[in-house]
């Protein structure tokens, strides 16, 4: 007979290793760090002064986070700051920021007028055998991306709709079947990506297919 296995001895526990009395306690964890960004110009209020806006951008952080503002840009901090300038260099100085932001205003006034002028263009189309499609061009101008809209009014109206460039090689929503009064309820209620568009600069076209002949 083949003598009986005893059974194995369990394994020996490490060793734990040793601890140095005098050695130095383990570094803290280090919080994170929280940054704060200015909402005008989106830079950290310390750079504000880089931005086209820092007037703009003062009268918020002195609103929102007024520590921060008496620490950048109060008087003291200002004086400071330029401190080691001669009287004609901070004239300078606030003479170009001055100009900086009078230009960049000028433009975000222009950049506003164009949009206000932009015009929405809702067509209803007339197809063959009483079919309709609907395009619709302009949405662009008011910031609205056209793919996601387009999605949006597939999704609506469970037909087709898709992004496409018109005659003139401008892109446009075509969109299937006659949803041309739904589109523009849409965009009155703000629907989705549709924020942000004067009900006034929409307009609703109607092309009828031509006869034959004619």
């Amino acid at each position: 007979m083949a003598p009986k296995k005893g059974k194995a001895s369990p394994p020996a526990p490490a060793p734990e290793p040793a601890v140095d009395p005098d050695a130095p306690p383990p570094p803290e964890p280090v919080p994170p760090v929280t940054v704060i960004y200015c909402e005008v110009c989106t830079y950290p209020p310390e750079y504000c002064e880089f931005g086209a806006s820092l007037t703009k951008c003062k009268d918020w952080l002195k609103e929102e986070h007024s520590d921060l503002f008496d620490k950048y840009y109060s008087d003291e901090a200002l004086q400071t700051k330029v401190g080691t300038l001669s009287l004609e260099a901070q004239a300078k100085l606030e003479k170009d920021m001055a100009k900086k932001e009078v230009k960049a205003e000028a433009k975000a006034d222009a950049a506003l007028k164009k949009k206000m002028a932009s015009q929405i263009i809702i067509k209803r189309i007339e197809r063959n055998k009483r079919k309709h499609i609907t395009s619709v061009f302009g949405l662009e101008a008011f910031g609205i991306d056209l793919k996601k809209a387009s999605k949006q009014f597939s999704s609506k109206f469970a037909t087709g709709s898709s992004v496409t460039k018109n005659p003139q090689g401008l892109e446009e929503i075509v969109v299937s079947g006659d949803v041309s009064d739904e589109i523009l309820e849409m965009i009155e209620n703000e629907v989705g990506v549709l924020k942000g568009i004067p009900a006034d600069n929409v307009e609703l076209v109607e092309e009828k297919k031509k006869k034959g002949g004619d």
